[in-house]
C-alpha cells in the first residue's frame, strides 16, 4: 500500500467518524432544548442508529456486495446524508426531524462497513495494517469533540444545529472524496443466486450451538441495554451537572479508548477472556455509580472518571468480543459471524436500551426542570451489574488466540 493510498484511506476513516461524532453525541441535548423533544422522543431519534444496523446488512448484501464498487456507493451515500443532514438542521418538529435522521442513519450505518470494505481490499497484511488506518476515525470523533466545544460557543450559545451543518459539509466531502479512492469493485457475482440468509449471514448463528459463545452472546445484548444510556444521556447530564463545554469534555473517554487498545492485548493475553470481559463489564458498572454520585463539587474527579473509564468500557468488552467472535468463527463465516455480532448488540440490545433510557429519563424529570440524574445513573449501574453477576457465573473461560 503506497504513501498516496494510505493518505486516503486515512482521510476517509477520519471524517467517516468526524461526521458521526458531530451531531450524534450533542443531540441528547439539542432535541430538547431547541425543539422541546420529550425523552421518548428523544429515545426514538437515537433507536434510528440501531434500526440502521439491522438494516445495513440487506443494503450491503443486496446492493454493495454486488452490483456497484463500494467506493462508488459511499460516495452515493454520503452525498446523500450531507443533504438529509442540513435538512434536519431546519426541522422543527418531530414530525419533520424524526423521518429524516431515520432515513439518514438508514443510509449511514452501511458506509460503516463500506469504509472498512475499501480499506481492506487495499492491504496486503489486514491484521497488521488496519488498525493504523481505523485510529484516524476515532481521531476524527475526537476532533469533531473538540472543535465544538473549544472551537466555537455554539453549546453555550444554543446554536447546537450548526452540528448538523458541520456533519453536513463533511459529509458532502467525504461523498466527493470517495470517488477519487481506490477502486473497490462488488466481491460478489450479481448473477449467482443466494438466500436470505446467506445474504444477511445468518449462516453464522451456528455458532450459538456451542453454549460459551451463547452466553457471550446474550451477555454482549444485555450490556448493550446500559450502553445506550451514555450515549443518549451523558451530554445532556454533563451540561445540567454545570460542565462547561461538555462536548469536548467527552473526548477523554475517546483518547482513553486509544490508549486502552494499546493495553489490551497485553492483559488479553495475561489475564485471557472471561477476566478481561469481566474488568469491561465491571468498568460500565463503576462509571454509572460515579455518574449518580459524582457532582461538580468535590466530585468532578468523579466525573470525569468515569468519562475516561470509557477505554476500558469499550475496548475490554466489546473490542475483545470482536477478538473472541473472530476466534470462534470458521473461516467461512469470519464476516458474517461480525455483522451478525453488531446487528445484536447496535440493533437489538441498544434500541432496548435506548428506550428504556428515554422512559427512565421521563420518569425522572423533576417538576421544576431538569432531572433526578442520581436516580437515573443507578438504573444502567444496577442493570450492568446484574450482566456482570450472569456472565460471571455462567461463562466458563476458553482459551483464545489472538494470531
Amino acid at each position: 500500500m503506497n504513501a498516496t493510498i494510505r493518505i486516503k484511506l486515512s482521510l476517509m476513516m477520519f471524517l467517516e467518524f468526524f461526521i458521526w461524532g458531530a451531531w450524534f453525541v450533542t443531540m441528547g441535548r439539542y432535541l430538547p432544548e431547541a425543539l422541546q423533544f420529550s425523552d421518548p422522543q428523544v429515545a426514538t431519534a437515537y433507536g434510528t442508529q440501531s434500526l440502521g444496523a439491522i438494516i445495513a446488512p440487506f443494503i450491503i448484501g443486496l446492493i454493495a456486495d454486488r452490483y456497484f464498487s463500494a467506493q462508488r456507493i459511499l460516495g452515493i451515500l454520503h452525498i446523500g446524508g450531507a443533504i438529509l443532514l442540513f435538512l434536519a438542521a431546519n426541522a422543527n418538529s418531530f414530525g419533520g426531524f424524526y423521518p429524516l435522521i431515520l432515513l439518514y442513519m438508514i443510509i449511514y450505518m452501511p458506509t460503516v462497513a463500506l469504509v472498512n470494505s475499501v480499506s481492506f481490499r487495499q492491504m496486503s497484511d489486514p491484521s497488521n495494517q488496519f488498525g493504523n488506518i481505523r485510529v484516524f476515525g476515532t481521531f476524527g470523533w475526537i476532533v469533531a469533540g473538540l472543535f465544538i466545544s473549544f472551537g466555537t460557543d455554539w453549546e453555550k450559545e444554543g446554536l447546537l444545529k450548526n452540528t448538523f451543518y458541520l456533519a453536513s459539509v463533511a459529509s458532502a466531502a467525504l461523498g466527493l472524496l470517495s470517488f477519487f479512492l481506490p477502486n473497490t469493485p462488488p466481491s460478489l457475482d450479481a448473477n449467482k443466486k443466494s438466500s436470505l440468509g446467506e445474504i444477511m449471514g445468518f449462516e453464522a448463528l451456528k455458532l450459538l450451538r456451542d453454549s460459551r459463545y451463547r452466553r457471550f452472546f446474550v451477555t454482549s445484548i444485555l450490556l448493550c441495554i446500559p450502553l445506550a444510556f451514555y450515549y443518549q444521556m451523558a451530554n445532556k447530564f454533563l451540561n445540567e451537572s454545570g460542565i462547561e463545554k461538555p462536548t469536548g469534555i467527552m473526548t477523554f473517554g475517546q483518547i482513553s479508548e486509544l490508549l486502552c487498545m494499546l493495553l489490551l492485548p497485553l492483559f488479553f493475553n495475561r489475564f485471557g477472556l472471561k477476566k478481561t470481559l469481566m474488568l469491561g463489564i465491571g468498568a460500565w458498572c463503576l462509571r454509572y455509580i460515579l455518574f449518580a454520585y459524582g457532582n461538580t463539587g468535590q466530585g468532578m474527579w468523579m466525573l470525569l472518571l468515569g468519562i475516561i473509564l470509557h477505554g476500558i468500557c469499550y475496548d475490554f468488552f466489546f473490542v475483545s468480543g470482536q477478538i473472541y467472535t473472530d476466534f470462534k468463527a470458521g473461516p467461512k463465516v469470519k464476516s458474517a459471524a461480525q455483522g451478525l455480532i453488531t446487528l445484536a448488540t447496535y440493533g437489538i440490545g441498544m434500541m432496548i436500551g435506548f428506550f428504556l433510557a428515554g422512559f427512565i429519563g421521563q420518569k425522572y424529570t423533576l417538576a421544576e426542570g431538569g432531572h433526578n440524574w442520581q436516580m437515573i445513573w443507578l438504573v444502567p449501574a444496577s442493570f450492568a451489574f446484574l450482566v456482570l453477576l450472569f456472565f460471571t457465573l455462567t461463562f466458563r473461560d476458553e482459551k483464545v488466540t489472538t494470531s
